[in-house]
């Protein structure tokens, strides 16, 4: 199974990718860490990617996933994919994507975006971010509310995709 974590920038995408991935001994991968360098430079100053930065992007995550499907490998990516177009590019390349929408209020987040240190997406974006934020139905992906700790949500994930002893 391919598992995509995905919501706004602050939600818990990596953490709690980390800790399902960390917990089945899948491989885990951070969508942020793919970016090119022009995209990164665009989030450093405050300016929202749009749907032309994010293709190329999109699409090496695309071949990443494809890749360990192919290798018989479960693979975990946090990746905001905000949009219904960009998850289909995701899944386009696999037979087993399945999303998580980690979803949390927008005080909630800011909260948690203005104690975060080192990381090069400005604060100032999560206001895009919930404008261009296309949820999936609750058909599309498990919704999993992110107000609880890390680990609960972790596990609640696993559990809903009856993955608590899949190792």
């Amino acid at each position: 199974m391919i598992l995509i974590v995905m919501g706004v920038t602050g939600c818990g995408k990596t953490t709690i990718g980390r800790l399902i991935a960390d917990q089945l001994g899948w491989s885990f991968y951070d969508a942020d860490e793919y970016h090119p360098e022009e995209n990164i430079a665009k989030m450093s100053q405050g300016i929202p990617l749009n749907d032309e930065d994010r293709a190329p992007w999109l699409e090496r995550l695309a071949g990443l996933l494809s890749k360990e499907e192919a290798e018989g490998r479960g693979a975990v990516l946090a990746c905001s994919a905000l949009k219904q177009q960009y998850r289909v590019v995701l899944q386009s390349k696999t037979n087993s994507c399945q999303f998580v929408h980690l979803l949390g209020s927008k005080e909630l987040i800011a909260s948690r975006l203005a104690s975060r240190v080192g990381h090069y997406m400005d604060p100032e974006l999560l206001d895009s971010q919930f404008r261009d934020l296309e949820a999936p139905s609750a058909e599309e992906a498990i919704i999993v509310e992110v107000s609880s700790k890390a680990e609960d949500i972790a596990k609640e994930i696993l559990h809903k995709y009856h993955l608590e002893g899949a190792v």
